[in-house]
């Protein structure tokens, strides 16, 4: 297995693990927490897509998804392409309300694509081009690509955590 397959591989599973967290609830249940402060399965969801969205349009040098289209009205927001959810407060987290599961799930295949195709012919060579500078040692691709996944594979498992919690509560 080369190194292009093997990141698709691992991002490939996201798609299914998203779709099972929010298919068949509705904005009321995408919102809900078990306590004041806790994430909500739509917030979740919508961050973990906007930070694969932030960084792989950063890694493209190309516009995020969130700012090309009507997703943020779909989500009562603005198009900040800024803001991927890093640091929200509460009442911050309460702000984000999707419209549907589908409004996830349609966020999150625009993007699972483009990642896809990035990930498309990646050589082992280019998973050691420095993309951050900003950071000791200097991030490169190979681990902004790996911090995504394991950052998006952390937020989908805390999502269906959630909606475990929704359905026993």
């Amino acid at each position: 297995m080369d190194v292009s397959d093997l990141l698709t591989e691992a991002y490939d599973r996201l798609p299914d693990l998203v779709r099972a967290a929010v298919d068949g609830l509705g904005p009321e249940q995408l919102r809900w927490a078990p306590e004041p402060g806790i994430n909500s399965i739509g917030w979740l969801v919508w961050h973990l897509t906007r930070v694969q969205d932030h960084h792989v349009a950063d890694l493209l040098d190309a516009e995020q998804i969130w700012v090309s289209g009507d997703w943020a009205g779909r989500f009562a927001l603005t198009a900040d392409p800024d803001n991927t959810g890093y640091g929200h407060s509460p009442a911050q987290v309460a702000q984000v309300r999707p419209e549907s599961a589908q409004a996830l799930i349609d966020y999150y295949e625009a993007v699972a694509a483009r990642t896809g195709t990035f990930l498309t012919g990646l050589r082992p060579a280019d998973l050691d081009r420095v993309v951050d500078e900003g950071w000791d040692p200097p991030v490169t691709l190979g681990v902004r690509l790996v911090s995504i996944v394991e950052d998006d594979l952390q937020h989908v498992g805390q999502a269906a955590f959630v909606r475990g919690l929704l359905k026993a509560g």
